[in-house]
């Protein structure tokens, strides 16, 4: 009973894990509800009145979630710096509201220096969204200068109860959090592995879901492997072990998504590229009926579940001759005379469960230290020596090269502090007319719309989605308000609900947010004697004008176009894809080590800002449905490129110390045609007019020099790595057509 209690609460941990990576959603809910209780027990000892109530919640909750650095000690620099800012902010605020035009004035600096300091990173953005929103809190709340000291006691509270949780009941740690980003990758892991068992056992009407299943499950596990690298410098105690366990993240994460393209070819009448390639309108993967059953499959079903087994077992209980024997099994499919009697595809299968059980230990290791090595079979104990190999090889790298800092108006943060000014200006010139006393709502929608936004693309979808979710939260304000009545504390209580909910689906979707907020809010004016219906629909009102506002100040002042913004992204991921390639085949043709695995990481990252960026173009509420398919077709064949360059920059990686596998020099002119495409690709992007045209021509493999009897020789490995540059190859010459680059068909 008590193993199965153990099992049951271990699946529960790894589920949570799963759906929320490093628990940064629930330590931001928890953290936030947690300050705004503590703050409202506190006043309420002293018998403060609602209306400080509420300003020390919602200040409570804006010194909690405007910091964002990862270490303690700048956390509680950036805490203490914040009050006094606070303190400040609302005093001007009380002080200047019989002044219209000069507090509105004061309020428009305020807005553009809190936009402005966040060139001074963290920090600067932490406090420059404390004076805005403190300002904010001082209008909602309608303070008045003789009640400014009970302000400033509500507002010390609410800094001291954040502080009380963020270090004492609620603690986060770089190195636990990156405890729990690991966890979340070995759940997901286990989950994508799950899934590659369905997609084993998939029949005709199951394949599609679980195709779209095995899709989310890598790019998931992808994102988690991105956040472990995000956190690994002030997560681990020095450079060596950030690489070690960067290292081994990324082995994991590519062979067990090149486990599932093994799988899908097995099953598919031609071979896989990419599992990430969905292109609008493409026809599904053409795959045959489930495979009969035979001695094949079912060692092939055993050895996914023992896969699977292995990713899970924590450490406490990895010691066993059974867990051993799983263990030795599958890393001795990575020996030739150890795979079953199969077809060519279903052999490819057991070879990668093999590479992927390897992957696995070297993640094991880097985790959680030695392994018992007693019961190790020579296969095993060959995977063992050269993971150490690996490891000794591994340094701390070079710092980069620092970008190139731009100034004045081209400068991101002036740019944006200029734009959110103006629409401020305009929010609350319009926002005075719809309400003199509730304008200010108009001046936040348009702060918020600026807020992680780069275009006016992305303004003008931010803008809707707070617009769509604040009218739903109208609704749910509406019936909440009428459910609570006159109750103060349960309609406290309702609003901690709300919050928590807020923070949790924040990442997730910003219209949840959104509807979350609205509805808090209806209840905060019940607090505050305040509500009516015609109060929550001028909500509605001020929200649209504001994002309005919004829109137009991006459309007009500095403009930065979606087309310009999308253009240099893509330019940036086409030079970190040229990066990466040509450094994985030079170390793979015979030339020096280079640090591959974070040039990789920085092509994924480059890819990562272009998907965001191009939400305009392909949200489903455009008009332009050729532009939203072209866009989604280019993403998609680069996420082809990416996953091919990163796959030949891990095996590369490989290559100084895997006994299998030896340098090339052949691999240096095969790839030549293919990076001089990405190059006139990226020169038409960048609006060079060179009139070059990308190349076609044949296969990569027959590039290679024969032998003297003309039959190109090359191995297993540098077959494996003809394919990824062959597929990388159609994929470039894919991007041609949509980006308007003319393509040279091979001379006959």
């Amino acid at each position: 009973m008590k193993a199965a209690g153990r099992s049951a609460r271990t699946r529960l941990r790894d589920r949570v894990a799963a759906s929320d990576p490093g628990l940064l959603r629930l330590t931001a809910g928890l953290r936030t509800v947690g300050a705004i209780a503590l703050a409202l027990g506190v006043l309420a000892v002293f018998e403060v009145d609602v209306k400080h109530l509420v300003a020390g919640a919602i200040a409570a909750m804006v010194a909690t979630f405007a910091i964002r650095e990862k270490e303690p000690v700048p956390q509680a620099v950036t805490l203490a710096l914040g009050l006094p800012v606070a303190l400040a902010s609302v005093s001007l605020s009380t002080l200047l509201a019989s002044r219209v035009v000069l507090g509105d004035a004061v309020f428009v600096v305020l807005i553009f220096s809190a936009v402005f300091v966040r060139r001074f990173g963290d920090r600067g953005t932490a406090l420059g969204l404390i004076g805005f929103q403190i300002y904010f809190v001082s209008l909602f709340v309608g303070a008045k200068v003789s009640g400014l000291p009970g302000l400033w006691t509500a507002i010390a509270v609410a800094f001291a109860s954040s502080a009380v949780v963020r270090f004492g009941v609620v603690p986060a740690t770089p190195p636990r959090i990156l405890s729990l980003l690991r966890q979340a990758f070995r759940a997901r892991l286990a989950q994508l592995i799950a899934t590659q068992l369905d997609l084993l056992d998939a029949g005709p009407d199951a394949i599609d879901k679980t195709l779209e299943r095995l899709r989310d499950g890598t790019a998931r596990l992808h994102e988690t492997a991105l956040m472990i690298q995000s956190r690994l410098e002030e997560g681990t105690p020095d450079a060596s072990t950030a690489r070690l366990v960067q290292r081994r993240v990324a082995d994991a994460e590519i062979a067990a998504e090149r486990l599932g393209l093994l799988l899908l070819t097995a099953r598919s009448a031609e071979r896989a590229d990419t599992l990430t390639l969905h292109l609008p309108g493409a026809p599904a993967p053409t795959v045959g009926r489930s495979p009969a059953p035979g001695e094949a499959t079912e060692t092939l079903r055993r050895d996914l579940m023992a896969l699977r087994t292995l990713v899970l077992r924590p450490p406490a209980e990895a010691r066993g001759t059974a867990l051993s024997h799983l263990r030795n099994r599958l890393l001795g499919y990575r020996d030739e005379e150890n795979l079953p009697e199969a077809t060519a595809a279903v052999q490819d299968v057991f070879r990668g469960i093999g590479e992927t059980a390897r992957a696995v230990m070297g993640l094991r290791i880097a985790l959680d230290g030695p392994q018992d090595e007693s019961d190790d079979s020579p296969a095993t104990a060959r995977s063992r020596e050269e993971l150490d190999a690996e490891d000794a090889a591994i340094d701390a790298g070079e710092e980069g090269a620092p970008e190139e800092e731009q100034t004045g108006l081209r400068r991101p943060t002036t740019r944006a502090a200029v734009q959110v000014a103006v629409g401020s200006s305009l929010a609350i010139v319009g926002g005075e007319f719809l309400s003199s006393q509730r304008w200010y709502w108009a001046v936040l929608t348009c702060w918020i719309v600026f807020i992680n936004t780069a275009s006016t693309g992305e303004i003008l979808v931010k803008g809707y989605r707070r617009l769509l979710g604040t009218v739903l939260g109208v609704v749910a304000g509406i019936v909440l308000a009428g459910l609570v009545g006159d109750h103060t504390w349960t309609a406290f209580g309702l609003v901690l609900v709300l919050i928590f909910a807020m923070f949790y689906t924040a990442p997730l979707s910003y219209t949840l947010m959104s509807f979350f907020v609205t509805a808090m809010l209806g209840l905060l004016y019940t607090l505050l004697h305040t509500y009516s219906t015609s109060v929550l629909v001028l909500r509605i009102e001020e929200t649209a004008l504001g994002a309005a506002c919004g829109i137009v100040a991006a459309a007009l002042v500095l403009p930065i176009r979606t087309d310009r913004r999308t253009n240099e992204l893509l330019g940036t991921v086409l030079e970190r894809l040229t990066d990466v390639t040509e450094g994985a085949v030079d170390q793979l043709s015979g030339g020096p080590e280079a640090d591959l695995l974070d040039t990789a990481r920085e092509l994924d990252q480059a890819l990562g800002d272009l998907r965001a960026a191009t939400q305009p173009l392909t949200h489903p509420i455009t008009p332009l449905r050729a532009r939203r398919d072209t866009a989604q077709y280019v993403v998609a064949l680069l996420e082809t490129c990416a996953y091919h360059a990163r796959s030949l920059a891990a095996t590369a990686e490989l290559l100084p110390t895997h006994p299998s596998i030896a340098a090339d020099p052949r691999l240096r002119g095969a790839v030549r045609r293919t990076v001089r495409n990405i190059e006139t690709i990226a020169a038409h992007v960048a609006g060079e007019d060179t009139g070059a045209q990308v190349e076609t021509g044949p296969s990569i493999a027959s590039l290679l020099e024969p032998d003297a009897a003309g039959v190109p020789r090359y191995g297993r490995i540098t077959g494996r790595v003809l394919r990824h540059l062959e597929r990388l190859d159609e994929a470039v010459v894919g991007l041609a057509r949509p980006l308007g680059v003319s393509v040279r068909a091979p001379r006959r």
